[in-house]
């Protein structure tokens, strides 16, 4: 029939589909369009109509020609078709196909089994509902789908599955649905009623008493899935959508996420052969890695790898790392990546598709709505909020750890990034991320205004937007990155005294928290703007924090001495008393870290009369300070006692009142604390540097721990409590490691080596000295030297 053909075309259906759709058979649907079957019954023309999306003209007319094709061709007699009645026996495989493998998914299958398990015949309850949620391509459907095999027996009265197009332009109505299921149980379609409610309550009272799985897959929305809840008391239903449908209560839920690397290899290797991996396991597990372990990416390159077994996995990897090739690469035949994402994201509102398009230019891993209101010019926070919630809704963005920030999938950050160059203008992009570094910039500056002694008030700005240490110090933390990232934009564009003004504000920060090679950048930085600008003020003041950092951080006291004398002459020439003090101590600070104290106290007694005359009482007392470790380096150690307990009565003075107070407090400890074992009062010592450890891990300074844990695990080797030395420098190690201080790293292996030779264990002595020879290469020559002999030498006798 040309008819039925023609309506089938214009609602952009195949015959399976339509089959589907109305019940009637592909085979019944494909004969009548073939006039094979002159004229079919009216229940069948009206089981089409749905699907079809006939007005009331359209179905009247169909029916007419159906009905006169059946008088032209019928018998006299023709007895009557049989009605289906209700209670004719279900429909009971209704399944797509399964897959044979879902590695990584063990775990959900078992989730699902669990909860199936828990479907009992209690008349009053209402079976068991589980939601599978997840970005695009996680695997949801294949999930479902499997689950729903491997449950079969436990369900023998019917297992269903629904599709409701949530993704698609047109999801499929509810009352749609509902007609299907019901055509699926047996009900002729004369029989089923008009309205979505009457229709769900007839299921409700079919599936009372029914052991029956019903899967309803890629669901819209919570509308689209109320009225399909209608499995009884012995029903489990599994819904997946993208969206999490946080609307639905009284039900299970777990979500869908990228696979562990392991599970991801090995769901690769089932693909392409684990023979072929094993050849390039590194490969193998970069490229798993490149699709961000999402097991559509996987299957799509493990396909397009197994129709080719000529390539070596290092040639699809080397097309994956460029990322603007990546999603084309990732295509095989009609499956794609890009298409997948494509259907999320056409879904969004227009103000959340401009913020997932835009936070592709956020530098870091995740991101704060913060970011989101700078990206997208938003009146309030608020408003951000609501679109990041939105994409996280749709499986878009992942909420991370830490409440109040989201991140990306990385192939989610690729699609949100081609979307940006494609629909935004390149005015569009460069004004959002410029409001995004001034954001960055901006907020970094007030955060570091946090951590100042307390002689010097925290500004305005500080208090602005951030309430206090604490909150300032969570920010500086998690935005670590994207500040990092954004002060070198700020600098690349000729912003030269925000650039001062954050390395500024960070300085006594930078004693608390943050990595050597950060503040290694931001004063680098900072010294070029200064230079820039042509301040020789500023540019004395960022030249010695950058010789502090590279002598106390990075170890490489020439360096820091060379700087130190560059900030020396900047500062006379500005005619800055206070920098040229400063100037004077982190030059000595190099000497004495480089094992060459100067000959005399002179350069000291300058330091402090210049302190004194510039009226800043701390930078005399941390002039005093050295003083005290040069006389402790040149033996007149109870002199040295004397000026650390002067400078130890002032620092306490301020104790407790800001981090800063009780970060120069206690690294004074630590200082004195040395002096004190070459006086031979060890447990005088090892109780400061525990004094000194409590303050710093008061106020999570990172940096400053490390080196109380490492002067406490000192003394406990030489006490001979080796338990306990090892816990303490095992930990600093691992501090400073992951802070960049490669020096205190060198001391620290160093110590280990010693204990593990006190405690009998060699190889781990020798461990230890290998890995701090390796070390010996990243510092200074002159630094090293003697020291790198002597571990060749220890490893040689042993």
């Amino acid at each position: 029939m040309a008819l039925l053909k023609g309506y089938r075309v214009r609602a952009d259906l195949t015959q399976e589909e339509l089959a589907e759709g109305s019940g009637v058979s592909v085979r019944a649907i494909s004969d009548m369009e073939r006039g094979t079957v002159k004229g079919p019954q009216r229940r069948t023309i009206e089981a089409l109509a749905v699907p079809l999306r006939l007005d009331e003209d359209e179905l009247t007319h169909l029916q007419k020609v159906a009905k006169q094709s059946r008088a032209r061709s019928a018998p006299a007699e023709q007895p009557p078709l049989p009605v289906a009645r209700i209670h004719d026996p279900p429909a009971v495989g209704m399944l797509p196909p399964d897959l044979d493998d879902l590695t990584g998914c063990e775990h959900h299958l078992g989730t699902l089994r669990e909860l199936a398990g828990e479907v009992a015949g209690d008349p009053g309850g209402h079976g068991q509902v589980v939601v599978v949620s997840g970005p695009p391509g996680t695997g949801k459907t294949s999930l479902a789908v499997r689950a729903a095999h491997d449950l079969a027996e436990r369900f023998p009265d019917g297992r269903f599955f629904l599709k409701l197009r949530g993704m698609s332009s047109e999801p499929a109505a509810p009352t749609d649905v509902v007609h299907l299921l019901l055509r699926l149980l047996g009900i002729d379609a004369v029989r089923i009623p008009v309205e979505l409610e009457q229709r769900a309550n007839l299921c409700r009272s079919l599936l009372r008493e029914r052991a029956a799985l019903i899967v309803l897959d890629d669901a819209a929305d919570e509308a689209q899935v109320r009225s399909l809840l209608v499995g009884g008391p012995r029903c489990f239903t599994v819904v997946t959508s993208r969206q999490l449908l946080v609307g639905l209560e009284g039900i299970s839920r777990f979500a869908l996420d990228e696979l562990g690397r392991d599970d991801a290899v090995a769901l690769l290797s089932g693909i392409v052969g684990p023979a072929r991996v094993a050849r390039e396991p590194e490969t193998a597990a970069e490229l798993v890695d490149l699709c961000g372990r999402l097991p559509l990416a996987l299957r799509i390159a493990g396909n397009r790898l197994a129709s080719r077994p000529a390539w070596p996995l290092g040639h699809l990897a080397g097309q994956l790392r460029d990322r603007g090739r990546r999603l084309t690469t990732l295509t095989a035949g009609d499956l794609n990546v890009r298409g997948v994402f494509d259907l999320s994201y056409r879904q969004l509102t227009s103000a959340a598709a401009a913020a997932f398009r835009r936070l592709a230019l956020v530098p870091a891993a995740d991101f704060s709505v913060g970011a989101a209101k700078a990206l997208i010019d938003a009146a309030d926070e608020d408003d951000a909020a609501l679109c990041l919630e939105e994409l996280a809704d749709a499986s878009l963005l992942q909420p991370s750890q830490e409440a109040g920030r989201y991140q990306f999938h990385d192939l989610l950050s690729v699609f949100a990034a081609e979307r940006l160059n494609q629909e935004e203008s390149p005015e569009v992009v460069r004004a959002a991320d410029e409001r995004l570094t001034r954001w960055l910039v901006r907020s970094a500056t007030a955060a570091g205004g946090h951590f100042h002694p307390s002689s010097q008030p925290v500004s305005s700005l500080s208090t602005e937007l951030f309430p206090d240490e604490v909150s300032a110090g969570r920010w500086l933390v998690a935005e670590h990155q994207s500040w990092l990232a954004a002060v070198r934009k700020a600098a690349a564009r000729g912003e030269h005294q925000q650039v001062l003004d954050l390395a500024e504000s960070m300085h006594w920060y930078s004693e608390i928290g943050g990595t050597a090679s950060t503040w290694h950048d931001v004063f680098d930085l900072a010294v070029k703007s200064a230079i820039a600008i042509g301040s020789e003020r500023d540019e004395a003041v960022h030249r010695n924090y950058l010789s502090w950092t590279l002598c106390t951080l990075m170890g490489r006291v020439h360096e820091s001495a060379r700087m130190a004398r560059q900030a020396m002459s900047a500062a006379v020439a500005a005619g800055d008393l206070r920098e040229q003090a400063w100037a004077r101590t982190y030059l000595v600070s190099a000497q004495l870290n480089d094992g060459k104290p100067p000959a005399s106290a002179e350069i000291f007694d300058e330091a402090i009369d210049l302190f004194d005359e510039a009226g800043d009482p701390l930078g005399l007392h941390v002039a005093r300070a050295m003083r005290a470790t040069y006389l402790q380096t040149t033996g007149r150690l109870e002199d040295a006692a004397e000026e650390f307990d002067i400078c130890l009565r002032y620092f306490r003075r301020t104790q407790g009142s800001t981090s800063v107070d009780d970060s120069s407090c206690a690294y004074l400890l630590l200082r004195s604390a040395q002096n004190l074992i070459a006086l031979g009062s060890n447990e005088a010592a090892l109780d400061r540097c525990e004094e000194a450890l409590e303050l710093f891990q008061a106020h999570g300074a990172v940096i400053g721990r490390a080196r109380a844990l490492e002067s406490a695990g000192r003394l406990l080797r030489m006490r001979g409590d080796h338990d306990r030395a090892r816990t303490r420098l095992t930990e600093a190690l691992a501090l400073f490691e992951r802070t960049g201080q490669p020096q205190y790293q060198l001391d620290t292996l160093c110590e280990l080596a010693l204990l593990s030779d006190q405690s009998n264990e060699p190889a781990a002595a020798r461990r230890a000295r290998e890995r701090a020879l390796s070390l010996c290469e990243t510092l200074d020559a002159g630094t090293a030297t003697s020291l790198r002999q002597e571990l060749i030498e220890q490893l040689d006798a042993s």
